[in-house]
């Protein structure tokens, strides 16, 4: 058995490797994340021109933005506990099962050989951290904040203009991206033939 050319290396350390491995996985869920630029873009908001085309944008912009709007829901859960020390405590705790749960995941998530969909772990996160708060005592300010945090979701979700936006059916009908190419999106229906 012949180890020439390989470099001897001392074994690593366990939380080294947690935090390199923490790191990547921070860089992965920002990748997921869209553009805090491209949320509030100025220029994609618009009126709506009726309750279905206000739905049609709803559930668009949420696919879209969904990551966007679990960090926006969360800061203003969190900034809601500032003054319940306890309910804080709790809000981190929950934090931190959400960082490895659901945003510095580099994997889909698996449980008895199933791999759960990323909208069920939110869900599931959601009502899990909400529990928990309420236990605290905490109950009108979570509620009030969540109210406000789902209120700026919802307008924003409604306001926003879809068409900068498409869906990626080879990614499995699901995900959405950007518009490719550089091309200005456009209020009217295209009418060019192939």
């Amino acid at each position: 058995m012949s180890t020439y050319g390989t470099i001897p290396t001392a074994p690593q350390d366990a939380s080294l490797d947690f935090i390199s491995s923490a790191k990547d996985q921070a860089r992965t869920a920002l990748a997921t994340r869209r553009p805090w630029k491209e949320l509030i873009h100025l220029h994609a908001f618009t009126i709506p021109h009726g309750v279905p085309e206000s739905t049609l944008r709803m559930r668009t912009n949420v696919a879209y933005f969904r990551t966007n709007y679990a960090i926006i829901i969360l800061l203003i859960v969190f900034l809601s506990l500032l003054w319940l020390p306890i309910s804080l405590i709790v809000f981190l705790i929950m934090m931190a099962a959400w960082l490895f749960l659901y945003f510095l995941r580099d994997e889909p998530l698996v449980i008895f050989h199933r791999t759960i969909d990323d909208r069920i772990v939110l869900a599931v996160l959601g009502v899990i951290t909400l529990l928990v708060l309420l236990l605290t005592h905490a109950t009108l300010n979570i509620v009030v904040s969540l109210v406000i945090g789902l209120a700026i979701v919802i307008i924003h979700a409604v306001f926003r203009k879809k068409e900068d936006l498409f869906v990626d059916e080879e990614g499995g009908g699901g995900a959405y991206s950007p518009v490719k190419g550089g091309e200005k999106p456009s209020d009217e229906p295209s009418t060019s033939s192939s």
